[in-house]
C-alpha cells in the first residue's frame, strides 16, 4: 500500500528539516552525554538520571522517526505557483462568517502543518475542504458537529504576502 503524500509548503519543509538536523546533531549528542555521566554513577537499577536519559533518548529516536517518515512522503507546494483563481493548498485566504459577521484569515496547508491557533487549517479539515476549490465571491457552507457554518470567500492571496 502506497503511503499517504504529506503536502508541506516550504516553510513547512523547512521547518521539519531544521528540527530533524537539530535532534540528530545537537540533541541525540547531548542525551548521550547524560547517559555516559548517569553510568559513571554505578549502580544503574536505582539510577534515576539514568532512566530519564534513556526516556528522552527514547522519545529522540521515535520523532527522528516521525520526520523521517514525514519527509521521505513530502509533497511541497510552490507557493508562488498556486493559481489565486480559487482556493487551494498554500494560499491565504479571507473568509467572512455569515453568522457572526466575522472576518477570518486562514492559511491552507497539508494536514501536518495544521496548526489552528496559528491560522493554518489542513485542506483535509471540514472547513479546509468545504473552502478548497472555491473562488473569491463564492458561498461555502460547511458541515459541522455544531451545525452547518456559512462563509462568503472575501480574498485569495499567496501566503508569502
Amino acid at each position: 500500500m502506497e503511503e499517504k503524500k504529506n503536502i508541506l509548503t516550504y516553510e513547512g519543509l523547512k521547518k521539519y528539516e531544521d528540527e530533524l538536523h537539530d535532534l540528530k546533531v545537537v540533541k541525540r549528542q547531548e542525551v548521550a552525554q547524560k547517559i555516559k555521566e548517569a553510568r559513571e554513577q554505578g549502580d544503574l537499577s536505582e539510577n534515576a538520571e539514568y532512566d530519564a536519559a534513556k526516556d528522552e533518548q527514547r522519545d529522540i529516536e521515535a520523532r527522528i522517526e516521525e520526520l523521517e517518515k514525514i519527509l521521505k512522503n513530502a509533497e511541497v507546494v510552490v507557493e508562488d505557483e498556486v493559481d489565486l483563481d480559487k482556493i487551494n493548498i498554500g494560499c491565504k485566504v479571507r473568509i467572512m462568517d455569515m453568522e457572526y459577521k466575522e472576518e477570518l484569515e486562514y492559511k491552507i496547508v497539508g494536514s501536518t502543518e495544521a496548526n489552528s491557533l496559528k491560522g493554518k487549517i489542513s485542506n483535509e479539515s471540514p472547513v479546509g475542504k468545504a473552502l478548497i476549490g472555491a473562488k473569491a465571491g463564492a458561498l461555502v457552507s460547511v458541515e459541522t458537529q455544531v451545525g452547518v457554518l456559512k462563509y462568503k470567500v472575501l480574498e485569495i492571496q499567496r501566503s508569502s504576502n
